[in-house]
């Protein structure tokens, strides 16, 4: 392992008014996120899992603690310089895949190059590249409703690879898929670390996720109940 993790978090809080009651979303969480694995963010439905990956993201801001990317802390950045964090160094897979309905595979795939306004032939080549890694050059005419389930969040890893992040967040990529489809995506997840050495982090509840991953973090009611960090083969 490097020893500076890619992500740390540290004595993070996130607490929020529901009616006339304070939730604890996360409660004093500290934790390291280590560069080129593959680490899983996992717990029941309302355990904190996804507001932990959203204040990673700096989507939202803690009540209490830090959080650092890349060695940056977010609560010294103003919001231009996490847009930017985000756009340059962070790549997002959402359970729902978060295609736009009326542009093909290859569009979805050129839409975050477009916001960093490269070039039609840098854009071109690299929506290709990703394309062809995730198996669908085939299918790069087609609209997200002409494609499975499984399809579709290939895209949506494209997606995240054209844009050559560091590090990707997935919140429940597996979720919409059956456990077979589901294999095959968390192999590609998988594939990112190993052939492209990026960080890749799961939040997710599903079994195959927390056997495939390097490590565990598992949250209950907010807290950080225990970290597993898979043994050597």
């Amino acid at each position: 392992m490097s020893q500076e993790p890619a992500i740390r978090v540290e004595n993070l809080e996130h607490v929020y008014r529901l009616g006339s009651e304070d939730v604890h979303a996360i409660n004093n969480v500290t934790l390291d996120i280590w560069p080129q694995q593959m680490t899983a963010i996992v717990g029941r439905s309302g355990s904190g899992k996804t507001t932990l990956l959203n204040l990673i993201a700096g989507l939202d801001t803690p009540t209490h603690g830090h959080v650092w990317v890349l060695g940056r802390r977010l609560d010294e950045m103003d919001e231009t310089a996490k847009l930017a964090l985000r756009r340059e160094t962070l790549g997002f897979i959402f359970q729902s895949f978060g295609l736009l309905p009326l542009l093909t595979a290859a569009e979805n795939v050129s839409v975050p190059l477009r916001m960093r306004h490269l070039d039609r032939q840098a854009r071109e080549a690299r929506v290709a590249e990703a394309l062809d890694w995730v198996g669908l050059t085939r299918r790069a005419r087609h609209r997200p409703y002409e494609l499975s389930g499984g399809e579709q969040q290939r895209v949506a890893i494209a997606r995240a690879l054209a844009a050559r992040p560091q590090i990707v967040l997935a919140d429940e990529p597996t979720g919409q898929l059956d456990s077979q489809t589901g294999r095959r995506i968390l192999d590609l997840l998988r594939r990112l670390v190993t052939e492209r050495a990026i960080t890749v982090v799961i939040v997710s509840h599903d079994p195959q996720v927390m056997r495939e991953a390097d490590i565990v973090h598992e949250l209950r009611d907010g807290h950080l109940l225990n970290t597993r960090v898979k043994a050597a083969p």
